[in-house]
Parts: C-alpha cells; structure tokens; sequence
C-alpha cells in the first residue's frame, strides 16, 4: 500500500492503475470478437448459434462476475488498512462463493437453456449449434469464476497489470484453438462453432492455472499465501461479499441487458435499420471500455484511501476519475461525429446501412458525456461500499425512465427507432446527476466520519 501522494501526483497514479484495465478490457472484446468473426467464416447457421449462445451468456456472466467483483473494495480497503491477515481468508471465501455460482449456472445451462431454445422461432441447426456452444463452454465455468476472484485480488493491490499480462496471454492462445477445434486443423476434430466453445473453456482453464501460479509465486503476492490453511465456509464472510457483490452484479446485468432488449424491440423495424443500430452499438461498446476502466481504477484507489483512513484523497481520486472520463468523452464526441461515415463503411459497404449508422452515431455522440459521469461514480461508490444507490439508479435509469421514454419516442413520434436511444440517453443522464449527488453526500459523511476517528 503506498502512502498518500500530493495531488499532481494522483492522475498519474490512477493512469497507472487503469490503463492495464482498459487493455485487459479491449482484449476480453477482441477475444469475443474473434469468435464471431473465426465462426461467420466458417457456416452461416454456426455463425447464427453462436450470436444466440453469446446473447445468453454474456448478460449472464458479466452479471454473475459482477457479484464476485464485490471483493475488490472489500480487498481494497483491507489493504489500505494494512490488514494483510484478513485478505487470505476474503479470497478463500470468494473462491467458494465461485464454486458455488458456476455450479448453479452450469445446471441452468444443462437444464434450463435447450427449453428456452426450443421456444424462440429458430432453425433446428441454429438451435442445436446454440445449446451445444454454451454446454461446451459451461466446462470453464469453474476456473473462470475462480480467476474473477483472484483478479479482484490483483486489482485490489494495485497490479492491474497482472489481469493484462495473463489476459493478453491467452488471447492469441484462444484464436489458435479456435483455428484447431472450429476448422478441424492439424488433425483436430472440425466442430465449427461449437468448438469456439470448447476453445473458450479451455482457455479459462489456463488463465486460472496461470493467474494461480502467479498468485503462489510471485514475490509481491506470495506473502498473502492466498492457498495455505484453507479455512471452513463462513457464511459470515459470504454475506459481507454477497451484501456488495449482488448490488454490483444486478446493476451490472441490468445495464447489459438493457440494450439486448432494445434490439429485440427494434425487431419490428427493417434489416437495415437493424444492423445499422448495431454497427453504433458495437463500436460506442468499444468506446464504453474507456470510462468502464476508469470506473475499475476508481473503484481501487478510493477503497485504499478509506481503509487508509484518508478521506480526502478518496474524494479526490473520485473526482479525477470523472475529470479524465469527461476528457476523453469530448474526444470520443469528436471522434462520432467526424468520423461516423469511415467508421460505418469499416462494418459494411452497403451504402444504406452506412446513411443509417452515421444517424446513429449522433445519437452514440450523445451518450458519451453521460457514461463519462455514470461510470467513475459507480466506481468511486463502490470504493465506499455503497452500492445500493447504484443499483436502485441502474433500475431507474435504464428499465423505468429509458426504456419506457424510448418506446413511447419511438412508438409516438416521428423519431422511429431512434428513440429508443433518445430514451436511454435521458435515463442516463437522470441516473447520472443522481449518483453525482449521492457520491458528494457520501464523500462529505465519510469526510467527518474520518475526522471523528482522527479525533
């Protein structure tokens, strides 16, 4: 833990810590990417099930990783506070709690997922392709819960460049696989996008073993000996985790289905219009890496500072976390609104789609200040443990003020599909000024909480 640097200092400081969060981030997109891309060009119908088994999986886990990242402040603020001792048995918990959330996800994707399948209007191919892509993939539930656990712990020390090193490891090690197992290379069985599945799990298996090996070994962990006396299950420890980590994990899957549903809604539009709704949706995703990564470092730095008894540096590395995602935001503007033509055509060259998406990346402009402000202030929050208020607020934000106001924009008005983003962008904004308010009580609460302690 290091002590407390003078303010100039501070923006460096949180660069240090999130500019491996924004690559590790990139890279987990790329890995995703690739498995897209690698199945498209192999069938159309293994391309179609696996966009399927994605749509499914990906709200899940991210909901599901969300709960386990409730160990980051808890690490965070035990690490401020010096308290080396009580971070082995906090990972050990969080290790178990993973065991127990990849056993339940594994018995809905065994038992529960062929049924939902069954019942949506797809060809027998896809939905064969689909249930079989997330079976296959469910194999690396365990270790990739397990890693989300030891990478709260890495992150919550401040080596976020360990979670980078080993994530971009295994990128390249996926890709190979995904030439192995989906085109049935070098004697490997040709599964097409089923083996994307098995390319995944087996990838989460190594990145576990790597991230444990670094763990045990490595100087700058090995102190916590995270794997020595394993202690019993303490469902009080679960609870503080789960207290946290549900919060988290509910806003975050909130906030990522949101815009599944959206597109689903959108159905009733034309194929054009659809892809050029994703084509801004998928590049503004990538641009949301930035403000999400700030949000993580964030959410680093100012539970060090409040387990560390430093209240005003925690306000302060709250504050320079919006600052720089403000920053960055009026770049990612600019970058919409000059660009959105050449961005377009590198999805497509349909020239009807491409009219479309540059419509929508005005839309996509508009979004950047709010998440810029939304983001770093869940962070910041989350540093504090408070993460009721952005939980209620994503609920508000996204499903009652966002949704409805874009159905009713583009149901009633002239704005057709573009007011579903209209909406989204004022539960946004509502859902950010609202944080920013609860963020500047906490800071103040907390601010005399630290003083009276002093005293």
């Amino acid at each position: 833990m290091e002590n407390a640097l003078p303010l100039k200092q501070k923006p460096f400081r949180l660069a240090k810590i999130v500019m491996p969060i924004l690559v590790t981030q990139v890279a987990l997109y790329l890995i995703t990417f690739f498995d897209i891309l690698m199945t498209g060009r192999y069938d159309t119908y293994h391309l179609a099930g696996v966009t399927i088994g994605s749509s499914f999986w990906v709200p899940v886990y991210t909901g599901l990783a969300g709960i386990l990242m409730g160990l980051t402040p808890i690490i965070a603020q035990l690490v401020g506070a010096r308290k080396k001792d009580a971070v082995r048995p906090s990972v050990q918990q969080g290790i178990y709690v993973s065991i127990v959330l990849s056993i339940i996800v594994y018995l809905i994707i065994k038992f529960g997922v062929s049924s939902i399948l069954t019942s949506m209007p797809l060809e027998e191919e896809v939905r064969v392709v689909a249930a079989k892509y997330l079976e296959a993939m469910s194999l690396g539930l365990l270790p990739l819960f397990a890693y989300t656990v030891l990478r709260s712990f890495f992150d919550a020390l401040g080596a976020t460049r360990v979670s980078m090193t080993i994530i971009l490891l295994s990128a390249p090690l996926t890709i190979f696989l995904n030439y192995l197992l989906i085109y049935g290379n070098f004697g490997f069985p040709e599964l097409g996008g089923v083996g994307a599945g098995y390319a995944a799990a087996l990838t989460y298996w190594l990145v576990f073993l790597i991230a444990c090996g670094v763990a045990w070994k490595h100087k700058s962990f090995s102190d916590y000996r995270l794997f020595a006396n394993w202690g019993k299950i303490s469902f009080v420890r679960w609870k503080e985790i789960l207290l946290i980590g549900v919060p988290i994990g509910i806003s975050i899957f909130v906030e990522t289905s949101i815009f599944s549903v959206v597109t689903l809604l959108m159905s009733k539009y034309s194929t054009i219009v659809i892809s050029a709704h994703q084509i801004a949706l998928n590049f503004t995703s990538l641009l949301y890496m930035i403000p999400l990564s700030i949000s993580m470092g964030a959410t680093i730095l100012v539970g060090q500072e409040i387990g560390a008894n430093r209240m005003k540096d925690a306000k302060h590395y709250g504050f320079l976390g919006v600052a720089i995602a403000i920053a960055f935001s009026f770049i990612s503007i600019a970058v919409l609104l000059l660009f959105r033509n050449e961005i377009a055509s590198l999805y497509t060259t349909d020239g009807k789609i491409i009219a479309l998406a540059t419509q929508f990346f005005i839309y996509a402009a508009l979004f950047q200040l709010s998440d810029a402000v939304m983001a770093p202030v869940q962070g910041a929050l989350r540093g504090y443990k408070d993460v009721n208020m952005t939980f209620i607020m994503a609920i508000v934000s996204f499903w009652v003020i966002g949704l409805p106001v874009g159905y009713s924009m583009a149901t009633f008005t002239d704005l057709g599909p573009y007011g579903y983003w209209i909406g989204l962008i004022a539960g946004l904004t509502i859902g950010a000024i609202t944080l920013t308010i609860r963020l500047l009580h906490i800071q103040k609460t907390k601010f005399h909480e630290g003083k009276t302690r002093e005293a």
